[in-house]
């Protein structure tokens, strides 16, 4: 659930972008694009914070625990996913400025959380596919309004950021069980010096007896 969250809110921004233009850059004809620069900042900003996320997230997991880490990236993640679709002012480019910060935060706390999920599943694809599907799925909701023959482009403001908030969700739905998740053996028995309960984890995980004692341990960590 963490990588599927993590695809999401990565690949769903690249799905919404022909949107903003349309909204907040029409060129009186029904259409409209994002400048050069505003696309590049709104579909880049999060990667960027994901490349410090990595790394901060990752120095400081190492001396904390992954399991207290994976909780401060997921609550990070949700927070930026709803301000993201929060991002609002009378002038385009303060909402386009607004919805970049956000979109780094975001992808601070995605660089934190993608490292170790990726490490553990490969469920990446169906986070894009559902990106996609989430796309059509509004759009078409929102096309089908009597509203949208009047006001489409406000109409069409309500996707995307509808679109951008639901990657809150299955960060949420993954919060309850990372924190019912046992820290990593490795930290509990190398920084934590808490062997005992190191052994103890990695029985009830891979529920079979590990020894406790600091010898077996030292052996285990080698």
């Amino acid at each position: 659930m963490g990588f599927f969250t993590d695809a999401y809110d990565l690949f769903s921004i690249s799905l919404i972008t022909d949107l903003l233009g349309r909204i907040y850059y029409p060129d009186g004809k029904g259409n409209g694009k994002l400048p050069e620069d505003a696309a590049v900042a709104v579909n880049g900003i999060a990667l960027v914070g994901t490349v410090l996320g990595q790394i901060f997230f990752g120095w400081i997991g190492d001396r904390m625990g992954l399991k207290r880490i994976y909780g401060v990236t997921l609550k990070l993640m949700v927070l930026c996913s709803l301000a993201s679709g929060l991002s609002f002012s009378r002038k385009s480019k303060d909402v386009i400025a607004t919805l970049c910060f956000f979109r780094f935060w975001l992808g601070v706390g995605i660089g934190g959380d993608y490292p170790v999920s990726a490490s553990i599943d490969h469920v990446g694809g169906l986070g894009n596919l559902a990106a996609g599907t989430m796309v059509l799925a509004i759009s078409a909701r929102f096309k089908s309004t009597r509203a949208y023959e009047t006001d489409a482009f406000g109409q069409a403001d309500y996707v995307w950021r509808i679109v951008l908030m639901l990657g809150a969700v299955p960060a949420l739905l993954t919060y309850y069980w990372r924190m019912k998740m046992p820290e990593t053996a490795r930290y509990t028995a190398l920084i934590a010096k808490n062997l005992k309960q190191a052994a103890s984890d990695m029985t009830s995980v891979l529920e079979i007896e590990i020894p406790s004692g600091k010898e077996e341990m030292d052996a285990l960590a080698i």
